[in-house]
Order: structure tokens, then sequence, then C-alpha cells
């Protein structure tokens, strides 16, 4: 029999951010008001510090977070811990990418040092115990390849790694590798500074004349390297050895060429500006956005790149107010961009009359704009976008950019460009294409995150259930191809398996995800739940949604709809029934449906035993273990009872 893929017409991509998360009140950058004058009494000693720490939870505190739980002004906490900090009782921690942190200066004897070991030849790091300063150091230059806290962390420094590195010097890129790396490494070094010229190579311009110029450092480099991989269809001709006019709407196309080639393209075009829009945030950014939004102020582009629940939305909000200019947000379907226009209400100084959406359900174009990347790349709307003047476009859930359908809409280049993703990885691996059409990547090592408390890193367990009869079973042996896994993903003893897991946390509310409709359809009617998928009306889903957002219902089933296109609550439970063998960025996303600051969250991914199945899963959940999530495998053996059995277990 035929089965259905769950739809996802109205889908796009990743966990969205869920802006009520980043309420003022609840931020660490949110401001206590102070009760009253500081006096003698109430200022800040080390037993008090103590207090907070045990309070929290945690031994090391921003300022913000002691304040809180003191109830006193951060202002005033944060005088009395530089006065600490002379005195030698605490010790700050100040980095570029993450929370400046506190700690007693006693802590320092309870922990090992540091290690790092560099294979300059592979051009990897290793590090075991690494302090945050010396992760964010590392992040602007290296990739985070593999870490899980325990064993250590292994950074590989990739070119794109040091041709997107956040400075204008290469001596100042070279003082972070030597701080990050505590010696200096000469040949890493060579081969970084050989990347950071190459990256200086070409840059596009605009002429005098309006036309736009592509200029290379030498004739060498134009005639051996551009000349050779571009053509008639990207440039008119040679106005110098060392200049080509552009065809004009090629730029997009010359950048990623050559970017594939190995030399990313400086953009220097006087794009639009945009009118002006008085923008202003009226939430509190944590230390690693206002991070994230200085540095894409920066560069002018960019995509901000965190996991599920880190505030990319509310950081490309703070960058809507730093461009100051008209905005046009695309987003994948109609659900999000009703969403984004609540939330640009709700979390900026801008008025319902100032912000617009533009879909199949209403069309109206105002100062901000929502628009679906389909409509916005439809010939006959088109002229609607390009005829007005954005200062700034956003492409949400832009993993999905170089994809044929939503490439069409990156026509649209603006002054400033910005993308967001939890995780731009496409299994197409034509994620350089994401960075050419938008920007390169700006973020914050997810493991961070996790330490400083503002993402709740979940427990994800693979567990590996038993085939539920013997017709499935015989059905798989004498199955072919993409057939054998879905047999296996659709396996009834998965029902059972749900079951078990509702019953074991029976106070917790849940979301349940399918990749095929008639499964869905099954476990909704073993259940008594309802089941949310493309085929679900637009009304119907948001009734659902506001019920479960209310705890007016602790379970929901949910389609692949659910990875892609609308904005899930948060859950304490998330379990994959089936879908993790389609990608990497799935599994990211449905592992972060519970990753939000409240913490105790609990992913469980079933995978029939001895199947294709149980491999996909394997293989796809390393790609959020090499993030820092620890992830833990589980066999089952089910009694007839229904009770679980002995069973293994591994880390």
């Amino acid at each position: 029999m035929t089965d259905e893929r769950s739809s996802s017409a109205d889908a796009g991509s990743d966990a969205r951010d869920d802006p009520a998360s980043t309420d003022s009140s609840d931020e660490p950058g949110a401001d206590v008001e102070s009760s009253g004058d500081e006096t003698d009494a109430s200022r800040l000693s080390l037993d008090r510090f103590h207090e907070a720490c045990q309070q929290v939870g945690r031994p090391v505190l921003t300022a913000d977070a002691v304040a809180r739980s003191l109830e006193r002004s951060q202002e005033a906490v944060s005088e009395d811990l530089e006065a600490l900090a002379e005195a030698g009782s605490v010790q700050r921690l100040s980095v570029s990418n993450d929370p400046v942190v506190w700690y007693p200066s006693e802590l320092e004897d309870l922990t090992e040092e540091e290690r790092v070991v560099v294979f300059p030849k592979r051009r990897e790091i290793v590090v075991d115990r690494p302090t945050q300063f010396t992760r964010a150091q590392l992040s602007q230059f290296a990739h985070l390849a593999d870490g899980n806290g325990e064993e250590g962390y292994r950074y590989v420094v990739r070119p794109e790694d040091v041709w997107q590195a956040p400075h204008d010097e290469f001596e100042a890129l070279a003082r972070t590798m030597r701080q990050a790396l505590g010696q200096r490494s000469e040949e890493l070094e060579e081969w970084v500074r050989s990347q950071w010229e190459r990256a200086r190579q070409f840059r596009l311009y605009t002429h005098e004349d309006g036309y736009t110029v592509l200029e290379a450092q030498t004739p060498e480099v134009m005639g051996n390297v551009a000349r050779q991989k571009l053509d008639e269809e990207h440039v008119h001709a040679p106005i110098s050895d060392t200049e080509d006019w552009v065809r004009e709407g090629a730029e997009a196309a010359i950048k990623r060429i050559l970017y594939e080639a190995g030399y990313p393209v400086q953009d220097h075009r006087d794009l639009d500006a945009g009118d002006a829009l008085e923008v202003d945030l009226e939430v509190s950014l944590r230390d690693y956005q206002r991070t994230w939004v200085d540095r894409f102020a920066e560069a002018g582009e960019g995509v901000f790149v965190g996991p599920p629940g880190s505030g990319k939305t509310v950081a490309a909000m703070g960058a809507m107010a730093e461009v100051g200019g008209e905005t046009l947000v695309l987003v994948p379907s109609r659900d999000l961009a009703r969403q984004w226009a609540d939330a640009v209400v709700e979390y900026t100084s801008l008025g319902p009359h100032q912000v617009g959406q533009y879909h199949g359900g209403q069309k109206n174009v105002r100062p901000v704009t929502i628009a679906t990347y389909q409509i916005a790349g439809m010939d006959r709307h088109r002229s609607l976008f390009d005829d007005r003047e954005w200062g700034l476009v956003i492409f949400d859930e832009c993993q999905h950019v170089p994809s044929d359908v939503y490439r069409r809409s990156t026509h649209l280049q603006s002054q400033h460009r910005l993308g967001l993703s939890a995780s731009p990885i496409r299994e197409d691996d034509r994620q350089t294409e994401i960075f050419t059409l938008v920007g390169p990547p700006i973020g914050t090592d997810w493991q961070a995150l996790f330490d400083a408390g503002f993402v709740a890193e979940p427990e994800l367990e693979i567990r590996y259930v038993p085939w539920g009869d013997d017709e499935q079973r015989n059905a798989y042996a004498s199955a072919e191809g993409q057939e054998k896994y879905r047999i296996a993903a659709r396996n009834r003893g998965k029902v059972d398996e749900v079951r078990f897991l509702l019953r074991d946390h029976h106070d917790a509310k849940a979301l349940v995800f399918v990749d095929y409709l008639a499964q869905g359809r099954e476990l909704a009617e073993a259940l008594d739940a309802p089941f949310l998928s493309g085929e679900t009306p637009h009304h119907e889903r948001r009734r659902l949604l506001d019920e479960f957002r209310r705890n007016e219902r602790d379970l929901l089933i949910v389609s692949r709809v659910g990875d892609e296109g609308i904005d899930l609550p948060t859950a304490d439970l998330a379990i994959v029934a089936s879908g993790l063998g389609g990608s990497r960025r799935q599994g990211t996303q449905r592992a972060g449906r519970t990753m939000r600051p409240a913490g105790g969250a609990l992913v469980y991914v079933l995978a029939t035993r001895g199947s294709r199945e149980e491999e996909f899963a394997r293989r796809q959940l390393q790609h959020l273990g090499r993030k820092g999530m620890t992830v833990r495998e589980r066999t089952v053996d089910r009694e007839p009872d229904g009770e679980e059995a002995d069973s293994s277990e591994a880390t």
C-alpha cells in the first residue's frame, strides 16, 4: 500500500525562538530595580555571593544573576563584585562571545587546568577542560567538530573559519590565536595567514556610473581564477587588468563561484539603504546576543546560528534596531509570518500599522513586511518588493535558501542581509551557498550556552524497539531500498513504547513526532490525542497549539510540519517515533523542541532494533553529540505485562 509522507507545503524549518522566553523580567540582561538606597549592610560580601551561588545552583554567575538572587540593582552589584575582585575574593572571566561571569577565587584550587594540544599539519586543536575564555577565542577562527565536556573538545580550523574571522587586521587574529592556544604555532599561523590573504583577493564595488565591478588584487589572480571561472553570463567585459564589468543580477552567482574556488568575495557595493525607520528594542539582549548584533553591524551581513531557544529572532530585532531602516523578513510559511508580525509588535516600539504580512492570506507591504519565500520568488509579485528599497532583508530558516524555490528570493539585495538558522547544514552539501547568498555564520558555542544556563541541555536517548508483530518483521526482510526504512519507521511496536514512555512520565507535557501521516493517525487514535499535520487547517493548528501553551492540553502528535514552518510550544518531553533518518537538521530541530531555559527536558528517539533505522538514528544524532549534547543508547526488552525488562545502555 502506498503511504503518504507528511506534508511540508506550509513548512519552513528548524525550531522557533520563543519570544516569551526573552521577556525582560526573566532575561540575564534585564535590569532589576533597586528597592531603595544602598547601605553598608546590604553590600555584597563573599558569604552573600556564596548564598547567591547556592540559590541559583551554579558556582559561576553573571552580575545580573547575583542581582536577581539578592534583589539588588545590577549596577550596585557590579560595583561590589569589582571591589571583591580587587580584594582577591572573587575572579572575573570576561570574554567576547559569552557573558562576563564571576566565581570564588578558591574555586580555582578545585579544578584542573585546561590543556591545549595543537596538531598543525591536520589543523586540529584538542582542548581538555577549556575555560569559557578559551572556547570564546577558539570560536573566532575554528570550528567545534566534537565536544562532550568530559573527554575534551576537538576544533578544526577550516578555510571558511578564517575567512569569516571578526578581525580587521591579521595581527589581531594572530593575537586571538595565541591567547586561545597559550602558545605560538608558527606552522598553523602561517596557513591561517595564507587563508586570510585569500579572503581579500576579490571585491565587488559600485562604479561611479552605477554599475558593479569585480576587482582583483593582482592581474595574476584575476586572469588565473576569475576569468577562468566566470563567463559572459557573469561579466560583460574587462575594464582593466584587475577589473571586470559585472552583469546586473549576476553578483550572487559570482560570489558563490569564487567562494567554491576558495576565494570569498568582499562585498563593498553601494546597496540600497532603504528609508529610515526608527526601531527601539523593548527587551534586553543577552551578552552573546549583543555580540551577534555587533558583529552583524560591523559586517553588514551574516547568519545568526544558535540552538533553539537561544533567541535568534529577538537578536534579529536587535539588528533591525541597529540598522534603523525599512525591513523585509522572508519566512517559509504564513504561520511563521503571523508569529513574526506578533513578535515585532510585542518586542519593539513599532505599532501594528507599521507591520505588514504578504502571503496567500493577506497582502500588505509596510515599513516592516513579513513575506513567504514562495511569494517573494514569484515574478508577478517581485516588483512589489523590488520597488521598495529595503535597509535590511532577513532570511529566516535560511538553510532553505540554496534550494531552487527559495533561492529566487535572494535577488533581493540590500545593504544589510541577515539569516537565521539553528542548523545551517544540508544533506546535499550546499550549505556554503547560504553564506555566499546571505552572509557568514555568526554564532556561539552550544556548550557555552548550556554551561551559562541560557539554554537547557535535554537528556537525549535512542531506544531500540523490538518489532510489534511478525507481519512487519517479515515484510522488512523481503523489502528493498527505501521501503525497508519505511517499514521500520512505522513499526507498530512503537505504539506500545510511546504508551510506556507517556505512562512513565505522566506529568510531562509531550510532543510525539512522526514522519508518516498514516502512523500519525494510528498513534492519535491509540492515544486519544489530536494529530497536527500539514492537512490541519490553520485555525485548527492555532487552537491546538494555544491550548498546549496554556496547559489545557498535554499531548500532541505532530508531523513534519512541526519541524518546518510553525512555532511549536516548549515541551517537557519529546518522543520521535519516526523521522530522524531524514536529515541531521531534522534531528537538531526535534531535539531542540525541549531546548529552553527551564531545563529537565527529555528526548526519546525510537528506532526499530536491528533495522536500517537503527543505523540512521545513531548516525544522525552524532551531529548533536558533536555540539556538546550527551546521547545515550538503550535496547528495549518488553515483558508481556508491558514492564521494561533488563536493557543495555551505552553513553
